[in-house]
C-alpha cells in the first residue's frame, strides 16, 4: 500500500500545492473530489478569510483536504486555532521551524507535513515528528531554498535519509515527471504550477494566460539576498535583476519589493509591475483546463507508463 495514500486517505498520491493567491477552496475541493489531495494556501489569507475558505471547502467535498501554513505568517496563532476548531485533517507547513507547531497539531489528531529544500532540514522535520516531508527542488515556483538543489538530486538524497515518506515537488507537471519522482524514491508528488493554470485556480485569468504562454527560460530565481523566489519574466523581475547586478543591499531590495507585489501580479493581473511566481515547468503547460481534467490526464498517463511494471514502488494500489 502506498504510504501517502494511506496517510491522507486519498485515492491517488497526487497533491495540489497550497499556493498564495491561487489555491482557494474551489481548486482544493476540485482536486480532492478528483481523488487527489487539495490544499488551501493560507499564506495570502487573513484569519477570517481562511475560516470562510475552509468552511466552503468542507461544503464542497466530503474528501480529505489540507491547509498550507507558512510558519512565519504574522497571524499564525489565529490560523492554527481555526484549523483545529474546524477539524481540518491535514496541515502542510513551510518557511519556518516545524518544531513550533507539529506537536500541537498532532495532539489534535492532525497529520503534519513539512516542506524542505535539503537533507539537513528534512532530518530536522522528521525529528520534530512530522508524518511526511515535501522535498522541493529549486525548479519550483515561488519561494525556494538557498541550496538551489534540483528535484532530481534532492529527492533521492532525502528519501535515503528518512524513514517517513517523501513527497517530491518542483518541476512536476505531467505523468512522466510523476514516474521519475517515484523512481527517485518519492511516494507522492506535489504539483503547483500545473494547477495554477486551471479553471478553479483563484489566480487572475491574465496570469493564467501568461503561464500558458511561457516558454523555456521564462523564469529565474531572484531576490536571493532576501528569500529566493522563482519569478516569471516581466518588468518587475527585470528591475530586480538590475538591482541585484548593481549590488543593492537587502534593505534596498526589500524597498523595491514593497508590499502586495504578489497579489498585484497573480491575483489582480498586473503582468508588468506585479510579482508572478511560477515554476520552470510552466514551459510545458499548454492550456487552462478544469482541475478534474488535469487529474485524469495525470492518473491515466501514469497508468499507461507503468502498465506491466512489476516493481512495487510504482504501484499505487
Amino acid at each position: 500500500m502506498n504510504r501517502i495514500k494511506q496517510l491522507f486517505g486519498i485515492q491517488f498520491p497526487i497533491i495540489q500545492a497550497g499556493m498564495i493567491w491561487c489555491s482557494g477552496w474551489e481548486l482544493a475541493s476540485a482536486v480532492s473530489n478528483a481523488g487527489g489531495l487539495g490544499i488551501i494556501g493560507a499564506g495570502s489569507m487573513y484569519p477570517e478569510v481562511l475560516r470562510d475558505q475552509i468552511q466552503k471547502c468542507q461544503a464542497a467535498t466530503n474528501r480529505p483536504f489540507a491547509v498550507n501554513v507558512p510558519l512565519l505568517y504574522p497571524s499564525i496563532e489565529e490560523h492554527m486555532a481555526t484549523i483545529v476548531e474546524l477539524g481540518v485533517p491535514i496541515v502542510f507547513t513551510s518557511a519556518g521551524n516545524p518544531k513550533t507547531w507539529t506537536e500541537h497539531l498532532k495532539s489534535h489528531g492532525i497529520r503534519v507535513v513539512h516542506v524542505v529544500s535539503s537533507v539537513k532540514f528534512a532530518l530536522k522535520a522528521q525529528a520534530a515528528g512530522v508524518d511526511a516531508v515535501v522535498a522541493e527542488g529549486f525548479e519550483a515556483g515561488g519561494h525556494n531554498g538557498r541550496e538551489e538543489t534540483t528535484t532530481l538530486c534532492l529527492v533521492p538524497s532525502v528519501a535515503d535519509a528518512l524513514d517517513v515518506p517523501v513527497i517530491a515537488a518542483g518541476g512536476i507537471g505531467d505523468a512522466r515527471a510523476i514516474l521519475a519522482a517515484f523512481a527517485l524514491g518519492a511516494e507522492g508528488v506535489q504539483i503547483g504550477s500545473r494547477f495554477v493554470a486551471t479553471l478553479e485556480s483563484s489566480a487572475h485569468q491574465a496570469f493564467k494566460d501568461e503561464v500558458v504562454a511561457a516558454g523555456e527560460g521564462a523564469t529565474r530565481l531572484s531576490l536571493k539576498a532576501l528569500t529566493p523566489v522563482r519569478l516569471l519574466d516581466n518588468a518587475f523581475a527585470r528591475e530586480v535583476v538590475e538591482a541585484e547586478n548593481a549590488g543593492r543591499s537587502p534593505e534596498e531590495l526589500l524597498a523595491l519589493l514593497g508590499r502586495g507585489r504578489a497579489k498585484k501580479g497573480m491575483f489582480e493581473g498586473d503582468l508588468e509591475s506585479g510579482e508572478l511566481e511560477i515554476g520552470q515547468v510552466s514551459s510545458l503547460i499548454q492550456a487552462v483546463k478544469p482541475a478534474a481534467e488535469v487529474m485524469t490526464e495525470l492518473v491515466e498517463g501514469y497508468s499507461a507508463l507503468t502498465r506491466g511494471m512489476e516493481d512495487p514502488r510504482f504501484r499505487w494500489a
